[in-house]
């Protein structure tokens, strides 16, 4: 009895003690390092493992039942062992030196305690089968152990880990049958279904046993988490009352940590249903942004807002509090990305799409993912990009050809007005920098008499106006004699030189004078370029974007440029489809307009013959313009428009040599988009159809790479 009671008090005051201490701090430390993604639905067990290492017979532990250590590595680390490492090696010092298994029966009654350490430091080690073998251990020689419902709760967490969820689930739903089972194991059990349940994608078991962990829950921190994790799962249940009830009830739990009760607040505007309780949750928000408990989380606030108002399309105030998040002082890189595509989605879907293209940009520049919603703003940001790239040809082309239609008096006015607004922008920010020196000095002036001497220094504006003024005069010096040579004046001259030359530019009537084209060859080009980039447009907006209204716009400002017949023709064409399918009125005058006064073009064939194949009336020069386009549409990326192009193309040609260029080009398009598999068929028809051709061995060879 003796030994007994002295190798029991031993072990655990002394050698598990330890160990325990040492497994709580390295519980801390992961509490401590791991960040929650609110944004995302949060993992139950706050805890990221690495892939599963490979195991080895090593790696297991056990040999046998009879004897665990076999297998342990006996070799010293160099490195100092980490919290869990050193539990660990305290709970086998434990086994080792303190069992007393005597005819088969333990005689020690904290060694079961060991193995529960063990099994739990190699869990958090990430050594999930040999953690599996302590557990079973203890089930095995200590079935009347009052820890066995906690081993079961940890073994079926470790099987989870491993992606044995079955097993899992059928020794904890055993478990729960036992009625004496204790409030905090049946809330461990709970939680740990809940995990495995996740794992398979059964979100009702989640909620059943979430909701079930909760009502018997005492801990804290997981009480409150598996609450948040709650409301998440209604939410994506699209459940949005249930949602927002456990949100609320999450915000309203004192014993909660404050950073589940704060994200539960920001949590309920995604699950507001009916304008009262979103009226009710912004003015709740403006309260929490007064509060300085709240400054880390005011990115997220005003985020949220801006949801709120945009769900009562108060758009001017959503924008607005987009931007007050994204200038806010704790905003996270992920929290950037969202408030970006938000900002995206609301200018493109207001049709602003120059300032859409910027924001998708920051998103992509911002976000550190590759998924499936990236790529879709990859492909939209390459058609805005193209977008952006037209209109700013057709306003600059525009406003140069402006110019050059006016007479030299003219010009000569416009462009003394513009050299009288640049010297009046120059002085007052001449002026608006003198004041700012008089300031400083005044400021300076205004210290006491005991400070006579000293008071520049003292004064960090003063200071700060003073070195701007160092610098604009005399630039960079380094801190040495004599700072003020002549070489270092010479650098500072030449400064001086580059900053005169340039406002003499910039104020030089000639220079502007000179550079309005005037020679005819270049303002045709202008022109050119203008109408061609309208006529992209036009296709960009009818096309990739479904705007119909600015579509039209584009092509009939193009009409109104006089463009040439190779522009003229589709330009006609796409409007009588536009406004055919609107059934608008106007489909009738570009229809007259196509048949009356081009009756054998081909867009006139397939207006009276829309499901008829017309004959081919194009010669190869025309036909080559065609496929031009088409390039041009590839080379631009944008390469939906360039299919439509071809196939609308294909249908006005017949017997040419350079079809199967057309539909090669076609299956490029189509591998920039489309799937896989759609990619391999575009490419088989082309060498199955066109055998002997150049693209038709072509389309073979990139087919059986796509093989390999």
């Amino acid at each position: 009895m003796i030994n007994r009671k002295y190798h029991a008090l031993t072990t655990k005051y002394n050698v598990l003690y330890n160990g325990k201490v040492a497994f709580e701090e390295g519980i801390k430390n992961i509490e401590n390092q791991y960040e929650d993604d609110f944004w995302e639905l949060l993992p139950i067990e706050p805890i990221k493992f690495t892939e599963i290492k490979s195991t080895t017979v090593e790696d297991l532990g056990f040999g046998g039942f009879d004897d665990p250590f076999s297998a342990e590595k006996k070799e010293e680390k160099e490195k100092e062992p980490t919290p869990f490492e050193l539990a660990e090696e305290k709970s086998v010092k434990a086994i080792q030196k303190h069992s007393m298994k005597i005819k088969g029966k333990e005689k020690n009654s904290q060694i079961d305690d060991a193995y529960l350490l063990l099994g739990k430091s190699r869990y958090y080690t990430q050594r999930f089968i040999p953690a599996i073998e302590a557990f079973n251990y203890i089930t095995t020689y200590y079935p009347q152990a009052n820890l066995i419902a906690e081993t079961k709760v940890w073994r079926a967490k470790a099987n989870i880990r491993i992606g044995n969820e079955d097993f899992a689930i059928e020794t904890l739903s055993l478990l729960l049958k036992d009625r004496n089972l204790s409030k905090k194991d049946k809330a461990n059990a709970h939680t740990a279904l809940a995990m495995a349940y996740t794992k398979k994608d059964s979100l009702q078991a989640v909620i059943e046993h979430l909701k079930a962990a909760v009502k018997v829950g005492q801990n804290k921190n997981q009480k409150a988490r598996n609450l948040f994790v709650l409301g998440q799962v209604y939410g994506l249940n699209n459940h949005k009352d249930s949602a927002l009830y456990v949100f609320n009830k999450l915000a309203n739990y004192k014993k909660a940590p404050y950073k589940y009760r704060i994200h539960a607040n920001i949590a309920m505007a995604t699950n507001t249903v009916g304008d009262s309780s979103v009226s009710t949750l912004i003015e709740k928000y403006r309260e929490l942004i007064e509060v300085r408990e709240n400054r880390p989380y005011l990115a997220a606030l005003y985020h949220q807002m801006g949801v709120l108002e945009e769900e009562r399309d108060s758009l001017v105030k959503a924008v607005e509090n987009y931007k007050i998040a994204l200038a806010s002082k704790n905003v996270s890189e992920k929290q950037k990305e969202k408030t970006y595509e938000k900002l995206a989605t609301l200018y493109f879907n207001s049709k602003q799409y120059v300032l859409a293209s910027k924001y998708y940009d920051s998103v992509l520049a911002t976000t550190q993912e590759k998924n499936l919603k990236i790529k879709r703003i990859e492909r939209k940001v390459e058609g805005l990009t193209s977008l952006v790239s037209y209109e700013s040809i057709v306003s600059y082309n525009d406003s140069v050809l402006e110019l050059a239609s006016l007479t030299p008096e003219e010009r000569k006015a416009h462009f003394e007005k513009y050299i009288q607004k640049l010297k009046q922008e120059d002085a007052r920010k001449a002026q608006k920098k003198l004041n700012e020196i008089s300031f400083g000095n005044s400021f300076g002036r205004s210290l006491s008499s005991t400070e006579k001497g000293k008071w520049y220094f003292y004064n960090e504006q003063s200071l700060a106006f003073g070195k701007k003024e160092f610098q604009q005069i005399w630039g960079d010096r380094s801190l040495a004699d004599n700072w003020r040579w002549s070489a270092n004046l010479q650098v500072n001259q030449k400064n001086e030189e580059v900053i005169t030359i340039e406002k003499t530019a910039r104020y030089d009537l000639n220079a502007y004078l000179q550079s309005v084209p005037t020679d005819l060859q270049e303002i045709d080009s202008l022109k050119t370029q203008r109408n061609n980039a309208l006529f992209k447009l036009g296709i960009l907006y009818k096309e990739r974007f479904n705007d119909q209204a600015i579509a039209a716009s584009r092509f009939e400002r193009l009409l109104l440029l006089n463009p040439k017949e190779d522009l003229l023709l589709p330009t006609n064409y796409h409007l009588f489809r536009i406004y055919d399918e609107q059934n608008n009125s106007k489909a009738q005058i570009y229809k007259n307009r196509l048949l009356e006064k081009y009756p054998e073009s081909p867009y006139a064939q397939i207006i009276k013959n829309p499901n008829k194949k017309p004959k081919a009336n194009k010669n190869e020069e025309e036909i080559e313009e065609l496929y031009k386009i088409a390039f041009n549409l590839y080379r631009d990326r944008m390469y939906e428009d360039a299919v439509c192009f071809i196939e609308e193309s294909l249908t006005t040609i017949e017997n040419s040599v350079l079809i199967p260029k057309f539909e090669l080009l076609k299956a490029y398009c189509i591998g920039k988009y489309a799937k896989k598999i759609d990619y391999k068929e575009s490419l088989r028809k082309v060498f199955t159809t066109y055998p002997n051709t150049v693209e038709g061995k072509k389309a073979l060879e990139i087919a059986n790479r796509l093989k390999k």
